[in-house]
């Protein structure tokens, strides 16, 4: 038996109707009608997470997992707010999130009700359609409310991928489900146009007929460029003429210095949005950026370029150092081992120094939240990926990030196939690597949040198998665990090394590459 409230059987039936399968659901008692509902749904699998922050970045991962679009839903009050980060971070990645948010009704708004808040358009900006659907008295408001939840599922993978937000006003009673079915909804669907072959073709011959051309792909690695510009940044030869951007965040700000060089840049993206990253773009082009990646990588098959030709062989040498360079143990130590042990299985970095040594190390996609870059929904996201995989799920993860994200481990829908290293050091260490800030006393206390702790309690807490490592040794055994041993709940591996010693390792990296 469903919920009697029109508005949210009518959101339910619909997102069946599109396809959403996967719904993460958050406590409460003015959303009970709509969780209620997703829990009778045959159609539906619900994932519980208490803590609302945490939730929105499991149904992140989630989406990126199932390339589909995923539900988190809250309750009223300031739990909608609690999903900003992860929906933030969904907008810039292009990620389908459905927000849900129960809400109290409009003229309680204001009026000293308990968890009352204006939430129409809370989530502002960062998604791509807010709507907020009426309570049905008559067919006209049905339709209207049909109206609203077809849009805003649809936009969701129009003109590229995004998060969505739907706000559902329930008045009380709440929990009468007297409904035996759900109601025959009306489905609107939307035709994608595709890139089509003139356009292919118009950006190869460009590529080809450019002097110093140039593929950039963001948010996927590259690996070895912020090396190679290291070593080539003041060589005019090695500034390309024309770059092809196929779009997402790029980790190296040498990189994006490097590239504002550069005279002319085209950018690939699936919404036609002008992002002018590196200061000198002069087209946009909406399409499926692997489509003309494959398009370009494919022509320099058949006829390779000079240029082309001439940073591949600097990125050679890159590599070669990569592979030589033996590190003191340190936390550049633990990935090299780690990624040279990887084989299946899908990779999660966390942001700062975590995703810069994969820079370095990783020779295979990763997943890393680098839509805005913030540290706090990097093992949530790690997490939900894995509940809807079979595959062994790994994050790398430093210390601030893994300890500010520990309610991801609080959860009853983990299984044996998360795998997470732990990068301890005792403080953010990417702050010891920025020139000038040394000079503060506030450095380590207040701005790199220097601690004492360890993950131990909470893995013993939350029935997690806890492994550390505080010597080379011990560290390889460890990851080497870490793969292979078998398991029904998630293990970790906490790496304990000094932030001194990472820094000094990490900057002769590529003092002794330039030698």
């Amino acid at each position: 038996m469903y919920s009697n409230k029109e508005n949210v059987n009518i959101l339910t039936a619909l997102l069946v109707a599109h396809g959403i399968r996967y719904a993460v659901v958050c406590p409460g008692s003015r959303n009970s009608p709509i969780v209620h509902n997703f829990n009778e749904s045959p159609d539906i699998k619900c994932y519980p997470v208490t803590d609302e922050r945490s939730a929105g970045f499991y149904a992140l991962g989630m989406a990126q997992a199932l390339q589909q679009p995923v539900a988190v839903c809250v309750t009223s009050g300031t739990a909608l707010l609690n999903l900003a980060p992860a929906v933030a971070e969904a907008y810039y990645q292009h990620v389908p999130l459905v927000a849900i948010s129960a809400d109290r009704p409009p003229q309680w708004i204001d009026q000293l009700d308990g968890q009352t808040m204006p939430q129409p358009d809370a989530l502002g900006r960062f998604v791509k359609k807010a709507v907020s659907l009426p309570e049905p008295h008559n067919d006209e408001e049905r339709w209207y409310c049909n109206r609203l939840v077809n849009e805003a599922l649809i936009e969701t993978r129009h003109q590229g991928c995004g998060p969505v937000h739907i706000n559902v006003p329930i008045t009380e009673p709440l929990f009468d489900y007297t409904e035996k079915s759900l109601p025959r909804e009306r489905k609107i669907k939307l035709v994608s146009a595709e890139v089509t072959t003139p356009t292919l073709s118009h950006i190869g011959r460009m590529f080809m007929l450019a002097e110093r051309p140039m593929l950039i792909c963001g948010q996927p690695l590259n690996p070895g460029f912020d090396e190679a510009v290291a070593l080539v940044e003041n060589d005019e030869n090695y500034v390309p003429d024309f770059v092809l951007y196929i779009g997402g965040s790029i980790v190296s700000k040498r990189l994006k210095r490097f590239l504002r060089k550069a005279r002319e840049v085209w950018t690939v993206n699936a919404t036609g949005e002008v992002n002018d990253t590196f200061m000198n773009l002069t087209q946009v082009i909406q399409g499926d950026g692997k489509i003309i990646a494959d398009h370009v990588q494919f022509l320099l098959e058949d006829r390779p370029h000079p240029f082309v030709m001439m940073w591949e062989q600097l990125l050679k040498r890159v590599r070669q150092h990569v592979e030589d360079y033996q590190p003191a143990y340190s936390q550049m130590a633990a990935v090299k081992y780690f990624e040279s042990q990887v084989g299946d299985g899908e990779v999660h970095y966390a942001n700062s120094t975590s995703i810069r040594l994969a820079n370095i190390y990783a020779q295979h996609p990763v997943w890393c939240n680098r839509g805005v870059n913030g540290i706090e929904g990097s093992l949530s996201t790690a997490a939900g990926f894995s509940c809807v995989t079979k595959e062994k799920v790994f994050c790398v993860i430093g210390d601030l990030s893994f300890f500010y994200d520990q309610n991801a481990l609080w959860n009853q829908n983990l299984r044996g196939n998360l795998r997470i290293l732990l990068l301890n050091n005792g403080k953010g260490g990417i702050f010891n690597l920025l020139h000038g800030l040394e000079k503060s006393s506030a450095r380590d206390k207040y701005v790199a949040a220097e601690h004492h702790t360890s993950a131990e309690g909470i893995c013993i807490q939350n029935n997690v198998t806890y492994l550390k490592a505080s010597n080379l040794e011990d560290m390889q055994k460890g990851i080497d665990t870490l793969f292979n041993m078998e398991s029904d709940r998630p293990i970790v591996l906490e790496v304990f090394t000094d932030a001194n010693v990472d820094e000094c390792v990490f900057k002769d990296y590529y003092k002794s590459l330039k030698k």
